[in-house]
């Protein structure tokens, strides 16, 4: 709250920051203090999945003015390295990235953010609609690199708010058939709502059993399985599960090693692919929302006021509803 309001660079925005969806891995650094590699030395704020509105543009600025309503993507590369030039500048070592150490993210009042990197919101798409962006990027980006195409058979493992971006983007692209897996009932009651075909509450099957029951339902072994997990069994699950010659996008993170039967996927040529955040999602994202397309909004579940961002914190951190949302600006009430 006390923090000066910072004064954009030639080719930076000042926004007024409207609303602000909760992450796991916000929680994460919350309770931990770090993920992997990238450690909290300082205090930090947190917050990624943002959209707010333009209340001062930077001398090279011309794409954007006062006023305008935006979404904010929170990767921004630092230099135009090999993996800028091919287009994905996901990967680059130095980029900088919204509440990962040491970068601040934008769980504030006024935020200052690259100007290419904010994109403006069509008026038929609202604030909380350009917070979720964010995650539904990760189910773009996981989505195309798993290559899911008209009538692909899909297994999603994991009915988090990014397993429910997975079916949400595979049903779009044509999967013809999606089945999720979670340990929650309600949370796969969600995954139905949103488009899932079939769901299995996971309760302690083996994940050869897992992977049996998948078959079963969809009637044959799906050629893309998504893990948006990263627990052990999830992951051997996913491998036992793909059909031979299929893809298995790795979306969770767990822990840095695990037990998997490679052997099995590299026998019956699984493909494991890696995701990291996404690129070059936010225009196809905007794009789908302005044609609705795509229905985001039932990902929300609770919302709270800036001023009581721990007791958001808190309901994430219980795994209550899907996705929480912090409102920054108190005298906004448009969604």
């Amino acid at each position: 709250e006390n923090r000066p309001i910072p004064e954009p660079g030639p080719n930076d925005v000042l926004l007024r920051m409207h609303s602000v969806g909760i992450c796991g891995s916000d929680v994460h650094y919350w309770q931990h203090g770090r993920i992997g590699d990238f450690v909290v030395k300082h205090p930090m704020v947190l917050g990624h999945e943002a959209s707010g509105t333009v209340v001062k543009v930077g001398s090279g600025v011309t794409h954007l003015k006062p006023g305008d309503r935006v979404a904010i993507e929170p990767g921004v590369p630092r230099e135009m390295d090999e993996f800028c030039k091919t287009g994905r500048y996901n990967l680059s070592p130095t980029i900088f990235f919204c509440a990962t150490p040491p970068d601040d993210g934008n769980l504030c009042r006024y935020y200052k953010h690259s100007a290419s990197y904010c994109y403006k919101l069509p008026d038929n798409v609202t604030f909380e609609e350009g917070a979720l962006i964010e995650p539904l990027s990760v189910g773009i980006h996981a989505c195309k690199r798993a290559g899911v195409t008209l009538g692909s058979k899909v297994f999603v493992s994991g009915s988090g708010p990014i397993g429910l971006v997975n079916v949400l983007v595979a049903k779009m692209m044509g999967a013809a058939a999606v089945v999720i897996t979670d340990l929650s009932a309600s949370r796969l009651q969600k995954a139905k709502e949103v488009g899932a075909d079939f769901t299995i509450q996971v309760k302690n099957e083996t994940p050869q059993e897992v992977a049996s029951k998948v078959e079963s339902l969809l009637g044959c072994m799906p050629e893309i399985t998504v893990e948006c997990t990263g627990v052990q069994a999830c992951i051997q699950a996913g491998i036992y599960a793909t059909r031979s010659g299929g893809t298995l996008v790795l979306v969770g993170l767990g822990p840095e090693m695990v037990t998997v039967p490679i052997v099995n996927a590299a026998v019956r040529e699984v493909d494991i692919r890696g995701i990291f955040r996404y690129c070059n999602t936010w225009p196809v994202a905007i794009a789908l929302l302005t044609s609705k397309r795509i229905n985001v909004k039932p990902l929300v579940t609770h919302r709270f006021p800036l001023e009581k961002a721990l007791e958001a914190f808190e309901t994430t951190k219980r795994g209550e509803g899907v996705k929480v949302m912090l409102k920054c600006d108190p005298t906004d009430q448009n969604p």
